[in-house]
């Protein structure tokens, strides 16, 4: 069951609903987007909104790099189940014509 939180982002106070056992990388992600924001206003005095959008650009373009290069290529795994499958059907279709 989810429950309310409250966070700070650049100073400014959100109330979002998350499940117990989520909270911890919910505050891992709250200092991540301050961090980038924090780098974003650094460099370019911009608008909120775009800034918004940069830091949001920034880590899903980090999320990518780690999903790839911890190895999870889903296109890859997809093959692989997809031959799995074929597999087992090819291997239950032999158990079936013997009965």
């Amino acid at each position: 069951m989810s429950e309310a939180v409250k966070i700070q982002i650049m100073g400014r106070e959100y109330q979002v609903s998350v499940k117990p056992d989520e909270r911890e990388t919910l505050q891992a992600a709250v200092e991540m987007v301050n961090a980038k924001l924090q780098q974003l206003l650094g460099k370019n005095s911009s608008g909120s909104e775009s800034t918004a959008v940069m830091c949001a650009l920034m880590i899903a373009h980090e999320a990518v790099v780690a999903q790839r290069t911890a190895g999870l290529d889903m296109p890859s795994y997809q093959r692989r189940i997809e031959a799995m499958i074929r597999q087992i059907d090819q291997a239950s279709m032999k158990q079936e014509k013997l009965f």
